[in-house]
């Protein structure tokens, strides 16, 4: 699939199986334990798992610095894939100004193996060099490497 114009793609073959990546995104202990690049850590993540559903968790930095975000579930298709976005908060409610959705989309790769694509779809091509801005290769990569090693310990 081409993507979209405004979009942020990691597209990975993980050494984990799909099972095992897909409790580390739906489990809200799991998903604290690899979410963010270290030394970056998430707190008080919640994630009811239906269309409208709340996903938050609060993300803290190195040096005291506390972000918390929150927004709905869009789409979920059970052990296969995710889609939220941060434009509306539980009860469809307008959050303001919205930075972005985002899907997860887990398949089998053979092997005990899961290819993993994290799309990042922002409304604009400001926010889209904003996020670029912020480390999104980086930052969204090392939270990979987080998330593969936790499947893999499980």
């Amino acid at each position: 699939m081409k993507d979209a114009e405004f979009e942020l793609v990691l597209d990975r073959v993980m050494g984990a199986p799909r099972e095992a990546v897909w409790r580390c995104w739906t489990d809200p202990h799991l998903l604290e334990q690899w979410f963010c690049p270290r030394p970056w850590h998430v707190t008080d993540a919640v994630l009811e798992l239906r269309p409208g559903g709340q996903f938050s968790t609060v993300m803290h930095g190195p040096d005291g610095e506390e972000f918390p975000t929150m927004g709905v579930f869009l789409e979920v298709v059970e052990g296969r894939k995710l889609v939220s976005t941060d434009a509306f908060t539980p009860g469809w409610r307008p959050a303001g100004k919205p930075f972005m959705a985002s899907e997860a989309v887990l398949d089998d790769a053979g092997e005990g193996r899961t290819r993993y694509i994290a799309r990042a779809m922002h409304w604009n091509a400001e926010t889209l060099k904003e996020h670029e801005a912020m480390g999104f290769h980086e930052g969204w990569g090392r939270a990979a490497d987080q998330l593969e090693a936790l499947a893999k310990s499980l």
